[in-house]
């Protein structure tokens, strides 16, 4: 691209379901959301986003991240919503559907742990498959940004998806990624040329969403 180009994006992770309070991976399964379990949360991103504007939005095609969307109102003014299989979950395989005490003696399983999440899951992805994804995605939200003069930019995912992006752009560990349902980070993004003259997304800031209170004295 021949000048750099500066986004905002607002990435948010989809509300509660049942499989996140029963703790069981859930993966590329398309579980709905739980209502009226999801509502405190859906409601609060509502009021977060409610004055801003997006000049596109991006979600996850499975169910639970179409449904955090239409809670939080954000596509005003008829602005389409881009339905994107590359921002699913990390496909978690035998995984999926079961919770950690299922999985705790099985030596593939300590393995994955170990490894911090690297290792490929039996029937699923690895998080270099999920990153290799994301790579593709983000070029084409450069492209798509270049040529729709996109400066801010909403996307609607889940949590392995924003712990990844997390990890790429505020150089954290894997473990500290975590964020809870229907919240999110918002980055300051600049695509430029890297030291090796690879053009790159490199973030310059990142704040919660909702954004944290603060500490009164």
């Amino acid at each position: 691209m021949a000048t750099d180009l500066n986004v905002e994006l607002v990435a948010v992770r989809h509300g509660i379901t049942d499989w996140n309070l029963e703790r069981r991976y859930q993966g590329q399964q398309d579980i709905p959301l739980l209502f009226p379990d999801a509502e405190t949360g859906l409601l609060a991103l509502r009021d977060a986003l409610f004055d801003e504007r997006f000049d596109a939005i991006y979600s996850s095609d499975l169910q639970r991240c179409q449904q955090t969307l239409e809670w939080a109102q954000a596509a005003k003014e008829g602005l389409p919503v881009m339905l994107e299989p590359r921002l699913r979950e990390l496909d978690f395989g035998e995984y999926e559907g079961k919770v950690y005490d299922e999985l705790k003696d099985l030596p593939h399983y300590r393995a994955w742990i170990d490894s911090v999440g690297e290792l490929q899951i039996p029937g699923g992805e690895s998080a270099a498959q999920l990153r290799e994804r994301l790579d593709a995605w983000l070029d084409n939200v450069a492209i798509n940004a270049q040529e729709g003069g996109h400066k801010k930019i909403l996307v609607v995912t889940h949590g392995g998806v924003i712990r990844e992006l997390r990890r790429r752009f505020e150089t954290i560990h894997f473990w500290d990624g975590t964020v809870a349902q229907a919240q999110g980070r918002r980055w300051q993004l600049i695509y430029k040329q890297n030291e090796q003259g690879k053009e790159e997304w490199q973030c310059s800031s990142s704040s919660a969403v909702p954004a944290l209170e603060s500490a009164t004295p």
